[in-house]
């Protein structure tokens, strides 16, 4: 069964310790807004819009150009990303469905993100997975991403709104790597999973 709780939420005392569970006094409360599973005794977070913010390392597709210097890039469904160049710069020049890697430079009625420092990125594969999911794709210190990147072979960029690009290696097995972190990303133990799934399918010259 699940609640709806808020973040402050007292839980119940049993309710498993993580990234969404905050302990004062020895009480058990929700730091998010989500649902707490009573079965599984987990706090889920809402699958909301990913909120773009100053920082942010996005992927995105361009757009055909409208006027010069200045290119629409996609992010998500509800959030543009804008490039604004000058005829003077001498910078890159972009073409439609390029897919572009950039850094949310600031952010204009909510769904509107200046992009800097924009560069194309060549062929490889993309994928989407819930922005809720980046931060345990990516790992404590980054130990998750780079763990799936050595033992794959692969090149990976991952963009805060969900979109995550793959070159070279073993594409397919780290997308299953990273598809498996996204389905269970509330539970224990899984980067020794990620792990030893990835050293049982990868080449021996990657391990």
């Amino acid at each position: 069964m699940r609640q709806f709780v808020t973040p402050g939420e007292e839980l119940p005392k049993d309710a498993r310790r993580n990234e969404y569970v905050m302990l004062q006094n020895g009480k058990a409360y929700s730091n998010i807004l989500g649902f707490y599973d009573s079965d599984k005794k987990d706090v889920i977070p809402l699958e909301g819009m990913w909120k773009p913010r100053i920082g942010d390392n996005v992927i995105g597709v361009v757009e055909k150009p409208t006027k010069p210097g200045l290119y629409n890039v996609v992010l998500t469904e509800f959030v543009q990303g804008l490039i604004i160049t000058s005829k003077f710069d001498s910078g890159p020049i972009f073409e439609a469905n390029d897919i572009i890697e950039a850094t949310v430079a600031s952010v204009e009625r909510k769904r509107l993100a200046i992009l800097e420092r924009p560069r194309k990125l060549a062929l490889g594969q993309t994928l989407y997975v819930k922005p809720v999911r980046i931060p345990r794709i990516i790992g404590k210190s980054e130990t998750m991403a780079n763990q799936i990147a050595r033992l794959t072979g692969s090149r990976i960029i991952i963009g805060r709104n969900g979109i995550i690009w793959i070159n070279g290696g073993n594409t397919e097995l780290a997308i299953k790597a990273i598809k498996t972190v996204e389905s269970e990303a509330h539970t224990s133990g899984l980067t020794e999973r990620i792990k030893s799934m990835l050293e049982a399918e990868a080449p021996v010259e990657n391990r």
